[in-house]
């Protein structure tokens, strides 16, 4: 909820991360932390299936944004503990995610809760920011 900022170290790496929720009233704000962005990392509830066209929406006006050209994109599709979570394929599928030609992207299978997938995911930033600065 809301705004939080948190450096995390993984591979060598030291990650600033922005976190600036989700709340629909906040979203307007988010252009404000486009600049300089060298990773985009989209969190979306896996088990929440009514607001997937929503968060459709909102990543693709995310992918037009000219100040995240080409940004490479991680999906996390968290919550994968519940039994109601849809698995990260649907989720690829219903977001179009097949779609994106403009940059490199992954979705990624996780639980905030557990930890699974988590690491994976920020394996593939930290891959992926090298492939972006050469």
């Amino acid at each position: 909820m809301g705004f939080n900022i948190k450096s995390v170290q993984s591979q060598g790496f030291k990650l600033n991360v922005w976190d600036i929720g989700g709340q629909r009233k906040i979203r307007p704000y988010w252009r404000n932390y486009f600049e300089n962005t060298d990773i985009l990392i989209y969190v979306i509830d896996s088990a929440d299936r009514k607001r997937f066209e929503e968060t459709g929406q909102e990543l693709a006006e995310l992918l037009e944004e000219e100040k995240l050209s080409c940004v490479p994109v991680l999906i996390f599709a968290n919550k994968q503990d519940l039994l109601t979570a849809a698995p990260a394929s649907e989720i690829a599928e219903g977001l179009n995610l097949h779609t994106i030609r403009d940059r490199v992207w992954q979705i990624q299978s996780c639980s905030a809760l557990t930890g699974e997938g988590v690491q994976d995911g920020m394996n593939w930033v930290c891959k992926n920011v090298i492939a972006k600065k050469k």
